[in-house]
């Protein structure tokens, strides 16, 4: 029973770690929720470290001018800027892992880490927009359906884990 336990425990270790990086995805935002979901997802990424010059106005990306594009744009610079962590694609379910390009019309999305990198200036956040309006009054609205729009980062390696050490602990006192 204990070589059962820890062959357990090895499989939740393993697939923790090799939960990583795929080359060649995006994140992109759900076309079927409201915008004000969405707007959430954008600020919450572009607030979060995401490269949202190319959404500005004068960006490459402004076009198409909606906030499912925009938001497609941030979620996945901000997925692509933490490594392609599967978990920083999960914004509370308004965006999701695609292995379509979204890029068009002239806008490029980062299809990998090393693409979504920008050079800091001297105050160290080129290219990072901050959104105003971002502070904890912006986090804590709950007026919309969908809540509060956090990653819910290694929450998936965490419940793996858990599972795993429940089910050793099952063979153990068996």
């Amino acid at each position: 029973m204990a070589d059962t336990a820890r062959l357990f425990m090895l499989v939740a270790v393993a697939t923790a770690a090799l939960a990583g990086r795929s080359d060649g995805a995006w994140c992109v935002c759900r076309s079927d929720l409201a915008d004000s979901a969405l707007q959430k997802t954008l600020d919450y990424a572009c607030g979060g470290g995401a490269d949202c010059k190319p959404i500005l106005q004068s960006g490459a990306c402004f076009a198409p001018d909606t906030v499912k594009a925009h938001c497609s744009y941030a979620a996945n610079s901000f997925y692509q800027r933490n490594g392609q962590n599967p978990q920083a694609c999960v914004f509370s379910g308004t965006a999701a892992l695609s292995n379509v390009d979204p890029s068009a019309n002239g806008c490029t999305y980062p299809a990998t880490p090393s693409a979504a990198a920008t050079t800091s200036s001297s105050s160290g956040s080129a290219g990072v927009y901050s959104p105003p309006a971002m502070g904890p009054s912006a986090l804590n609205d709950n007026s919309a359906a969908a809540g509060v729009v956090l990653p819910m980062a290694g929450a998936g390696r965490l419940l793996i884990l858990a599972c795993c050490s429940l089910v050793a602990l099952y063979y153990l006192g068996a």
